[in-house]
């Protein structure tokens, strides 16, 4: 992999993690059209994810840092309730990665028909979100759940997490402004657990990428992962979903036609 590839790749998670249009998704779309070789695939995008992950610390670190503090202090508050809800929504994907891990992988090598039917199914969950009349309910822990394995199910190349989780969220009835905080809150311990998991396997530094395209995948992603963060934030407050449920249709239809072209 060149440091070019690497910097597009960058792009394409930065830009297309935050919102709800399957960044898993796109980085198998742009593999394919950039030939990136299969055994790079996986372990590349560990660390575009690691890295907007900690794009979302930085956007976030008020809140966590609010957080935190609850945790320390004495006796039940409001911010160890919410902690213990993320902890909840993070059960089911500990679920799929211990058991499906390697099904999973399976689906990460170019199979592009995949791709576009679960970016149509990303559009359909959208469209169907945005018909339920904005609700005004606290999270509980039953819709944490319930959003957990809306963000399981997203392990899937062209299902949205960020799409399924706030989708969920929002068909439940749960305040808008705080589905896009705690949707982004999600993926976070799951993801840095599965990047340190990588380096103590040595998997990483074995890799046959080299450190420079993936130290420019990683700076590229975090960057562009900031500014497309704080954006989506405003577009969940807003409801302005419509347009990406639209987009994500017209790339899961072009990317099954584009696959049975090819055969």
């Amino acid at each position: 992999m060149s440091w070019l590839q690497a910097l597009v790749l960058g792009l394409v998670q930065g830009l297309t993690e935050f919102l709800p249009v399957s960044s898993d998704g796109h980085l198998e779309l742009a593999n394919v059209l950039l030939g990136t070789r299969q055994a790079e695939n996986l372990t590349f995008s560990v660390v575009l994810h690691g890295a907007t992950v900690l794009a979302t610390l930085v956007v976030f670190w008020t809140e966590i840092r609010r957080l935190l503090r609850g945790m320390a202090a004495k006796g039940r508050n409001r911010e160890k309730n919410f902690v213990l809800k993320l902890a909840v929504s993070m059960i089911p994907v500990f679920f799929v990665g211990v058991f499906f891990k390697d099904w999973i992988e399976g689906f990460f090598h170019g199979r592009l028909a995949v791709v576009g039917l679960f970016l149509l199914l990303t559009a359909a969950l959208m469209a169907l979100a945005l018909l339920r009349k904005p609700g005004s309910r606290d999270i509980s822990f039953g819709d944490a759940l319930v959003m957990g394995v809306g963000q399981a199910a997203a392990v899937m190349p062209g299902l949205s997490r960020s799409a399924a989780t706030i989708s969920a969220g929002m068909l439940l009835g749960d305040r808008r402004e705080d589905l896009a905080k705690f949707s982004f809150l999600m993926p976070i311990v799951p993801i840095l657990g599965a990047n340190l998991l990588d380096l103590w396997r040595g998997e990483l530094s074995s890799a046959s990428v080299g450190w420079l395209p993936l130290a420019v995948g990683f700076l590229t992603a975090f960057g562009t992962g900031l500014v497309t963060c704080r954006w989506m934030i405003g577009l969940v407050r807003r409801g302005k979903l419509a347009g990406f449920a639209v987009y994500c249709a017209a790339v899961g239809l072009a990317a099954i036609l584009f696959s049975l072209l090819r055969k």
